[in-house]
């Protein structure tokens, strides 16, 4: 399998340790949209990890493309980014040489002429640095800029391989409907063979996000018990303490549905519900993910609600609502937080009910999923509770994905004590920063280094981007045709709307308190 396992070394606590696994052929990393903070803060930092680990071709070149004439400065401004944001010491002996290898292009991408001269440039590059035909092309640009791009691209004749291979990078939003998602895809399967192209989630490069499969399925203690007959209900939480961030006509457009849940959250709970895959090969994987998104029934409009955050504070500092926040009308009725219910409608899942949450501005930067099993048939302790002890809880295990990356079970033990069985729950705790050390990888070495050895696995197949669409735009629809009366109906620094706990209540459930 053409993957590396990037497994974090305790001795190294700050890079991606070395591994005998494949290496990637020599490859020239093109970045579209290079001048923005992806670029500076992510993507170098995590390839010169790469670099640092020995997972890098020794022929290999980046070159960024923008429209800003920087020249010179640009390999200068990302070597100060791999050390500020790749926590790399300014001395390391890898960095110079590094740098050399960063190149620069400005050029305007609905400029059809450029991309000539950008074609001269990538082969006068590959040249230099004794590399052949294969490209990989990142489009880390909004998203109206995807088919100019991708159109010159082909009218060029850079989509399709001569001598070496292709491929090309698609950051989110993959569209924000299902026919746009639809004509999107339509057109990059126009310019590029669906084998060339890797639709990009940042969420899966995280480790664990992809050790939700190996604690299910590595593990014969857990997937017998992962179903409905022991599984009582699943809650997953995104939660972010930030607001907008200066991105207030991106977010306009957005929206807490568009922006975390029909991307993010489904591909959580598509590693959470999937059956075992053949194999931990792209078409295995993809495919159960696709089953568990197939299975969804349509959304009742009574099992999803939506909010928008107010005036607050944040850790006792105060911040404005989301209609005072820069270039957001003040009149907004884009939603900043969604709740909903789901069901999976086959033989594993049928009867558990996924809650989902998802917002900005809330009490703690969080992504956990929770999934919470059922009580034994008879309680024979303390029902009602004993001393400092509340009735017996349900065992949980959790899976933190955000920011203290672990696993956690909880489950009851007896008190200490010669004249009572209390039962109180304790918790078992796996901390990966503990267990393996602390790592500055970011989740996009995983990915880079997987586009460049063609493996999709981590990545979204259109099929699987077009039905998690059908499952949200009617709900999208329906919310642009009845405006909500009550935004904000949250204050900054809450967990959210009213409307969310009642969502809950009316099955008896509450949201787990993080």
């Amino acid at each position: 399998m053409a993957t590396a396992e990037l497994t974090i070394n305790p001795e190294d606590l700050s890079q991606v340790p070395p591994s005998n696994l494949r290496i990637p052929e020599p490859t020239v990393v093109v970045i579209f949209g290079a001048s923005g903070d992806l670029t500076k803060r992510k993507l170098l930092p995590a390839l010169f990890h790469l670099e640092q680990a020995g997972l890098l071709p020794k022929e290999f070149a980046i070159v960024g493309v923008a429209r800003r004439p920087l020249g010179n400065e640009f390999a200068e401004d990302m070597r100060n980014g791999i050390v500020e944001f790749g926590s790399v010491p300014a001395t390391d002996a890898k960095l110079e040489e590094f740098a050399k290898k960063i190149h620069y292009f400005a050029m305007n991408f609905d400029d059809a002429a450029a991309y000539s001269r950008l074609k001269t440039e990538l082969d006068s590059v590959a040249k230099q640095h004794g590399i052949g035909g294969n490209r990989l092309f990142y489009l880390s640009v909004a998203p109206e800029y995807f088919t100019e791009i991708i159109s010159n691209l082909g009218a060029q004749n850079m989509a399709k391989p001569t001598d070496g291979s292709v491929r090309a990078v698609i950051e989110k939003p993959f569209g924000h409907d299902l026919e746009s998602a639809k004509e999107l895809n339509r057109h990059v399967n126009s310019v590029f063979a669906e084998r060339q192209i890797f639709r990009i989630d940042h969420y899966l490069g995280k480790e664990t996000v992809q050790n939700i499969l190996v604690f299910r399925f590595a593990n014969g203690i857990f997937e017998p018990v992962w179903n409905r007959n022991f599984i009582d209900n699943v809650q997953i939480t995104a939660a972010e303490t930030l607001g907008v961030e200066g991105r207030g006509p991106f977010y306009e457009k957005a929206g807490a549905l568009r922006d975390v849940v029909q991307n993010h959250v489904m591909e959580l709970l598509s590693f959470v519900a999937m059956e075992p895959p053949m194999s931990f090969e792209s078409q295995s994987v993809r495919l159960e993910k696709l089953k568990v998104w197939q299975s969804i029934p349509p959304i009742a409009m009574e099992n999803i609600v939506r909010g928008q955050y107010g005036p607050g504070s944040i850790k006792g500092e105060a911040v404005p609502g989301y209609r005072q926040e820069d270039r957001v009308d003040p009149n907004s009725q884009t939603e900043t937080y969604a709740a909903l219910k789901l069901g999976i409608d086959n033989w594993r899942w049928a009867g558990v009910p996924f809650y989902i949450r998802a917002g900005k501005r809330l009490a703690k930067r969080v992504t956990e999923i929770t999934v919470q099993f059922k009580q034994p048939p008879m309680l024979i302790f303390n029902r009602g509770g004993v001393g400092d002890c509340g009735p017996i809880q349900p065992n949980v295990i959790t899976i933190r994905i955000q920011p203290d990356e672990g696993i956690s079970l909880r489950f009851g033990a007896k008190v200490p004590s010669t004249q009572s069985m209390a039962v109180c729950p304790v918790t078992m705790d796996f901390d990966y920063a503990k267990a393996f050390g602390k790592s500055t990888a970011n989740g996009y070495e995983r990915l880079l280094l997987d586009a460049m050895l063609g493996d999709q696995t981590l990545f979204a197949h259109r099929d699987g981007v077009e039905t998690t669409w059908a499952l949200y735009t009617p709900v999208l629809d329906a919310w642009a045709n009845k405006k909500p009366q009550t935004f904000p109906n949250y204050v900054a620094g809450s967990w959210g709307p009213d409307c969310a706990d009642e969502l809950l209540a009316k099955d008896g459930y509450t949201w787990r308190k993080l």
